[in-house]
């Protein structure tokens, strides 16, 4: 039964691996089918994707294509000489950035730390063409600047429109357009990666962005990109794919960072415009509300400035700004923050504006008047005559030096060695100066105005009685103010000299030529048609004695004793010389000239514009050098870091040959030139110049002061 069973079983599963058989193989045929269907579907998909992402990446092309003709035409490379303090000088320093014009009267649109310092500029555009530019404004709290290209014949260039940058969305295509480490023009390409990038809170701890004292994060919201930027992008546009500027390149923190192209647009129509830009301040800190408070509106006061606007008018640390005007305020985040400052600074200035507070649960309406927002940091000045540079002092300075008005000067930096810094007690950087002699100084123009006039008819310095705060004290110092002439060098007693140069036998010399017990001089240059050639003198001689007494040196210490024992005679003296040569001793009559004028003893003339030294050539300088006669000029004996020279390439030890085409054979004649030249300011000044064996053409861009 079992078995039967068994056997059964056996049949059941024989017809039942035979079903199982035929249903696989049905369902693979099936699948196969299927699979093989899928296969040429995928490989079909994949034609028909290669196709179109080849028309996509064809349509793209054509986008970067089209987006690159419409602003390439208007991009500039900007070239600037801008200015630093230091050291009690103003310092002058070349940079390159970015720029695109935005009007055919020549209108360009950069960064403000690009051109906002800005001496000279010139902008090349992308066929090689270079014009030269002078800065309109700048403005630091957004960092834009407009500059204006020089349109002395009324052309009209070629220009690149603004496009809606609150339209741009993350994902989307950008190109950044500009000069990367000042070279030529050059596009990257990128996505959107943020629209509202804002600087991390650790950054801020540190002062954060800040341009001439102001947080350009204060109203700046960066477009965050990826496309490739470097130091020469700055100022650069940054362009959709239909070739309009969205944004302004400014900064890179991995990724690129863009000032918005509404913002940048808004503030370059108001600079061309106004020539400035003017912003209603307060004076009240905001910051987000509480992460514990149950607010769902308003930005809460973090301070504010004693005697500011909003101090006046009343507003407190804790109040919860509700309201500014007629615009309602919601900060609970640090990226609305950027929101609050511009409704704030767009406010009509000098006139009241309703504020609605929450304070103590309760809301209050504050009227506050408005003021004009004053620079962080106002212009620096050069006073050469007292070796400083100095600003006057603004609203924030001096609530932050903890002074109760913006009276004085304050002193930035201090030239060591210079008036103020031989002073007794010497000024330093941050005092501020309060009087001289018995006159109140209350700015910089106050300075200026009282220095002119007390170095009017003078050109030796005069002492002065200057009074100064440094922190709480109060003190007094004499200071020498004004620049002296360089005095005219003393003569060094006329001596004899022997016209060659000479090393000492030592005696590990002496050992390795034959005879250790040989002592004297070895002559390793007889100077061109001296009375030392015509004697017969060669190099090589070893001089053993002078009119029989011998010479002892034969160490590097005695390597005066030639010398001493030379200038006993009297020039015009003759001498005779013991000489070794080729083993043989010969004696030589030499006639004793006068020793050459050192480097020190030559005469001098120092340019205060420039900021350079020359003096005349000194005997050696020529022979050295193997000039020939004919071969007249001023050797450079300083040249200021930062200066005008300096810009221009000149060196110490560079032999200026003439200038503007006059020649300059001492300084006497290069004296003469420069008054000539500074009387006429002219934009360049070419110095032909000899360094080594090359001759060479400087020019010399100068700036020169408004009189």
């Amino acid at each position: 039964m079992s078995l039967f069973i068994g056997y059964d079983s056996i049949l059941g599963c024989v017809d039942g691996l035979e079903q199982l058989l035929q249903t696989c193989k049905v369902n693979f045929m099936k699948r196969f089918v299927s699979f093989a269907g899928s296969f040429w579907s995928i490989v079909l998909l994949g034609v028909v994707g290669l196709a179109v992402d080849g028309v996509a990446e064809s349509s793209v092309r054509a986008q970067v294509d089209a987006a690159v003709a419409a602003v390439k035409p208007a991009l500039v490379r900007i070239h600037v000489v801008e200015t630093y303090y230091s050291e009690g000088r103003e310092m002058k320093y070349e940079a390159s950035g970015s720029g695109a014009v935005i009007t055919p009267e020549g209108h360009v649109i950069t960064n403000h730390h690009v051109a906002g310092h800005a001496m000279q500029i010139k902008c090349t555009f992308s066929d090689k063409e270079e014009v030269s530019a002078e800065l309109v404004a700048g403005d630091p709290l957004t960092d834009i600047a407009i500059i204006k290209l020089k349109n002395e014949d009324g052309r009209k260039f070629p220009t690149v429109a603004f496009g809606d940058s609150a339209a741009v969305r993350v994902g989307d295509v950008v190109l950044s357009m500009g000069s990367p480490r000042a070279l030529s023009q050059s596009v990257t390409q990128g996505i959107v990666s943020n629209t509202e990038m804002i600087l991390p809170n650790w950054l801020n701890r540190f002062g954060g962005l800040q341009q001439d004292g102001e947080d350009v994060g204060g109203l700046v919201r960066w477009i965050a990109h990826d496309a490739e930027i470097h130091g020469g992008n700055s100022g650069g546009p940054l362009v959709n794919l239909e070739g309009k500027i969205i944004g302004i390149n400014e900064i890179k923190m991995g990724l690129a960072g863009a000032i918005p192209g509404n913002l940048a647009k808004s503030v370059a129509e108001t600079i061309i415009a106004e020539g400035k830009v003017d912003r209603a301040w307060l004076g009240v800190e905001v910051q987000p509300r509480l992460k514990g408070s149950d607010l769902k509106t308003g930005a809460l006061v973090g301070g504010v400035l004693k005697g500011a606007p909003a101090d006046v008018g009343g507003i407190q640390s804790g109040d919860v700004i509700l309201k500014v005007g007629t615009s309602e305020v919601d900060v609970q985040f640090a990226e609305q923050l950027p929101d609050f400052n511009w409704i704030v600074s767009q406010l009509p200035i000098g006139e009241d504006v309703a504020l609605v507070v929450l304070r103590d649960g309760k809301e209050e309406t504050i009227t506050v008047k408005t003021e004009v927002r004053v620079p962080r940091e106002p212009k620096q000045h050069e006073l050469k005559q007292w070796g400083i540079t100095v600003r006057n002092i603004s609203f924030m300075m001096a609530k932050e030096l903890k002074r109760k008005n913006t009276d004085g000067v304050l002193i930035t930096s201090v030239r060591p060695g210079g008036p103020a810094g031989d002073a007794k007690p010497v000024l330093n950087p941050l005092d501020i100066m309060v009087g001289v002699n018995s006159k109140s100084i209350k700015s910089v123009e106050d300075l200026i105005d009282f220095t002119e006039e007390l170095t009017a008819d003078t050109t030796e310095p005069l002492p002065v009685l200057l009074r100064f705060e440094r922190k709480t004290g109060q003190y007094v110092t004499v200071v020498e103010v004004g620049i002296p002439e360089l005095s005219n060098p003393g003569l060094q007693v006329k001596k004899a000299w022997l016209p060659v140069d000479t090393q000492v036998l030592t005696r590990d010399i002496a050992r390795l030529m034959g005879d250790e017990a040989l002592t004297g001089f070895r002559v390793t240059n007889v100077y061109k048609d001296s009375t030392a050639e015509k004697g017969g003198v060669a190099v090589g001689d070893l001089i053993f004695d002078v009119d029989g007494e011998k010479l002892t040196a034969n160490a590097s210490e005695h390597a005066e004793e030639l010398e001493a024992i030379i200038r006993q005679y009297k020039v015009g003296d003759a001498v005779e010389l013991g000489v070794l040569r080729d083993g043989e001793t010969v004696k030589l009559a030499v006639e004793l000239v006068r020793s050459p004028r050192k480097d020190r003893e030559m005469k001098k003339y120092r340019n205060d514009i420039f900021e350079f030294t020359v003096r005349d050539m000194a005997f050696f300088d020529r022979a050295n050098e193997q000039l020939e006669e004919k071969v007249q000029g001023v050797l450079v004996d300083d040249v200021k870091s930062g200066g005008w020279a300096a810009l221009g390439s000149l060196g110490v030890g560079d032999l200026i040959l003439d200038v503007d085409g006059v020649s300059t054979p001492d300084s006497a004649a290069m004296k003469s030139t420069m008054e000539a030249i500074e009387a006429a300011r002219p934009e360049q000044v070419v110095l032909r110049v000899l360094r080594g064996v090359h001759t060479f053409f400087i020019e010399l861009e100068p700036k020169w002061e408004q009189s």
